[in-house]
């Protein structure tokens, strides 16, 4: 099994002398795809009042704009560490050891605006730019969904659980071709009726992501995500090709 993960806007700064040009990404099918997209984010990013507007960046964020006219030679280091969002503290990276390292770069895909699919382990640079960044010249739905698909075409064989969020899925979705499950997070009420959460989505998720490289033996089966689920402390149901991921909290009704 994959999981796949979405990136985060909060992003840890350094990393190593090793540049994004002196690297290896994962699916270099999506090298030509990559090269588009940050060749127009540079030359967004020359321009510093649109890059603001563009970018959605506040006064105190401006200096994101020269991270980005940086990202050839800046420094890089795993997406796993670099990615430091709700989603990313609940997966508790600072405790790994080599078994779980090994876990993410086998078994954990990320999916950015700026480098389309890649492992968890890739090195890559800090970059400012989301799904939902509307570039100058270059649409990054019509860029990703007309390049991915050469990426999708090598994991046919591994049941994918998509653990992103619709903006990232609606920028490259799954091909119907491959067996792939939707999660969502839900708490339910004292009647049993389920409500998707927000404010513990992405720990929920996390905490799932983190049992599950955890685990002693990769999960093979929907029995074994269950196990990594309650390991969690979650419940893991199962209907038509979606994941639900039941939190303890209960609803109170009214």
């Amino acid at each position: 099994m994959l999981l796949l993960l979405p990136p985060s806007e909060t992003k840890r700064i350094g990393g190593s002398n090793l540049t994004i040009e002196q690297v290896h990404l994962s699916y270099g099918q999506l090298n030509e795809a990559r090269d588009i997209v940050l060749e127009d984010l540079l030359k967004l990013s020359k321009n510093r009042d649109l890059a603001a507007k563009v970018l959605k960046l506040s006064q105190k964020q401006l200096g994101e704009i020269d991270f980005n006219l940086e990202i050839k030679t800046a420094p890089t280091m795993p997406a796993y560490q670099r990615y430091e969002g709700t989603l990313y503290k609940a997966i508790d990276v600072a405790s790994f050891g080599p078994h779980e390292v090994e876990q993410m770069r086998t078994h954990v895909l990320m999916q950015s605006a700026l480098f389309g699919l890649i492992s968890a382990t890739d090195r890559i640079p800090w970059y400012r730019l989301s799904a939902g960044t509307v570039l100058p010249k270059v649409s990054l739905k019509k860029v990703w969904k007309e390049h991915q698909d050469a990426a999708w075409a090598r994991l046919v064989d591994f049941p994918i659980i998509d653990l992103r969020s619709k903006a990232y899925v609606d920028l490259a979705p799954i091909p119907g071709n491959l067996d792939s499950y939707w999660v969502e997070v839900v708490a339910e009420d004292s009647n049993g009726q389920r409500k998707a959460l927000n404010h513990f989505n992405k720990t929920a998720k996390g905490e799932f992501v983190g049992a599950f490289v955890r685990a002693k033996t990769a999960p093979k089966t929907i029995a074994h995500l269950k196990a990594v689920a309650k390991k969690a402390g979650l419940g893991l149901e199962v209907e038509g090709k979606t994941i639900y991921l039941i939190t303890s909290e209960v609803i109170r009704t009214k």
